[in-house]
């Protein structure tokens, strides 16, 4: 009996240490140093919810593409069945399915979708949907009735020969439409409020390798003719911030994968932290899963933070207002929190949502009290409150001490209060040097201004008293020789 008992603690010693790490719900977080490696951090996000079809009480989901919300209503595309699910979130956090939209009444006839594969919901309540392989954007009122019909641009600058494929869309605040259709990289065809077609704007910048330019101009006509053209690759995805900025995203794996467009198609996206938003900074190629990350969708939060989804690695990246990261979770995989296909992602408050197309299911992801201060701290920052945002910052130290962006948090908060030495402490431990020449900047200013008098002083000093030495000397001597 003894013996069975200290076998059966001897196991359960053994056998804990598995348990735990089977039951921990990690998503595996994590960022980069200084050094572009990789460090844990702890998990700022959590999936909370697995949703499919048979979920709301429907059939399965099928190559879903389009992820839409606007308050608490969800809306999903379901392209491969041709329709659009409309859900809503309740108080009590459960999804209940209200609709199933698969068809349309256009002038008293019947039109069923085709592989529908995006949607936006105007703040008037209107409803633009990209009707892909009907190759139309239509436009319907908040009860779901048509108003109007947008087709292929009669314009010499679309060509002829392309169909008109819509892939996604935004309508900003004044009724523009910009819609990404496939196979155009002249950047976002731009419709106005009545549906006119007003031209592109933001084409993606053409990057040339130097060496295969040499190359090329140093070819046969006939070499050329089989070589790649150097032209703008197309956009992936396109979504609107709560200022009326336009995001973007392309998946080429070029460099600028993210761009922030004004009115005038100018990229204003700041990237100020070490490496520019790009997704995996260090990265292989096992498992068959090849090259750098390529966003495919883009939500961008109130305080200007965004979130990027990676196609390569199922991977979410959120970077702050300056672009630098703040975490990337997720993955490829089976487990909760995992991709087989990303397909899109979009946001209820700060709750996120994850369409996977190869799985047809939408993953929840709840934040922690880790990421919940993170937040924070950019809230207060963003709101100017910027002691608040310190505070906030050196709890989340407590949390993480490894955390890079905690201690540049809390030197830009000095840096808005005029501390100027702290920020230039926090940035110098961090290797920020962006932030650490501008503190010193004002450092060297702000003591400049403040010890002026004192120099000018003592300029005075060395330059007087000299000759009043001088000439109290002479005037001596010459009453001593009188």
């Amino acid at each position: 009996m003894k013996r069975k008992t200290i076998t059966f603690f001897i196991l359960l010693f053994v056998l804990c240490p598995l348990l735990f790490v089977y039951a921990d719900p990690t998503n595996y977080t994590y960022n980069y140093d200084y050094w572009n490696e990789q460090v844990a951090t702890p998990d700022a996000y959590r999936a909370s919810v697995y949703l499919l079809g048979t979920t709301f009480g429907t059939s399965n989901l099928r190559e879903p593409q389009g992820l839409y919300i606007r308050d608490n209503r969800i809306y999903i595309c379901d392209s491969g069945n041709n329709r659009i699910l409309l859900i809503e979130v309740d108080e009590d956090q459960n999804h209940n399915l209200v609709s199933i939209f698969s068809s349309v009444i256009i002038d008293g006839e019947e039109s069923p979708f085709n592989f529908p594969s995006d949607l936006f919901e105007d703040r008037d309540g209107s409803i633009y949907i990209a009707d892909t392989n009907n190759q139309r954007v239509l436009r319907l009122d908040s009860n779901w009735n048509h108003v109007s019909t947008i087709l292929k641009p009669q314009d010499e600058s679309f060509e002829e020969h392309l169909d008109f494929l819509p892939v996604k869309l935004v309508v900003d605040f004044a009724g523009r439409v910009f819609i990404q259709a496939r196979n155009v990289n002249k950047g976002l065809l731009e419709f106005d409020s009545r549906g006119e077609f007003a031209g592109y704007m933001g084409a993606n910048r053409v990057h040339v390798n130097i060496i295969d330019y040499v190359w090329k101009a140093l070819s046969t006509q006939a070499q050329r003719e089989r070589m790649d053209l150097f032209i703008p690759t197309e956009y992936s995805n396109v979504a609107l911030d709560s200022e009326g900025f336009v995001y973007v995203t392309n998946n080429s794996g070029q460099t600028d994968p993210v761009r922030r467009l004004n009115a005038m198609g100018q990229d204003i996206l700041i990237r100020n932290g070490y490496e520019p938003p790009v997704g995996d900074l260090a990265f292989g190629n096992a498992g068959g899963i090849l090259g750098r990350s390529r966003f495919i969708d883009i939500v961008a939060f109130p305080n200007d933070s965004y979130a990027c989804f990676d196609r390569t690695r199922g991977r979410i990246f959120l970077y702050d207002f300056q672009g630098n990261l703040l975490y990337a979770f997720g993955g490829i995989g089976n487990r909760d929190g995992y991709f087989r296909q990303p397909a899109a992602l979009d946001r209820m408050g700060d709750v996120l949502y994850a369409l996977d197309s190869g799985t047809a299911s939408l993953t929840r992801f709840d934040l922690t009290g880790y990421g919940l201060m993170i937040n924070n701290a950019l809230n207060e920052y963003k709101a100017g409150r910027y002691e608040a945002s310190a505070v906030v910052w050196e709890q989340v130290l407590k949390m993480n001490g490894n955390y890079d962006l905690a201690y540049i948090g809390i030197g830009r908060a000095a840096l808005r209060q005029g501390d100027y030495q702290k920020a230039m402490r926090y940035y110098k431990l961090k290797h920020f040097r962006a932030g650490y020449g501008k503190a010193f900047q004002l450092y060297r200013k702000q003591w400049m201004e403040e010890n002026l008098w004192k120099m000018l002083l003592g300029l005075t000093i060395i330059i007087v008293v000299p000759v009043v030495v001088k000439k109290s000397i002479k005037l001596i001597k010459e009453i001593r020789e009188a």
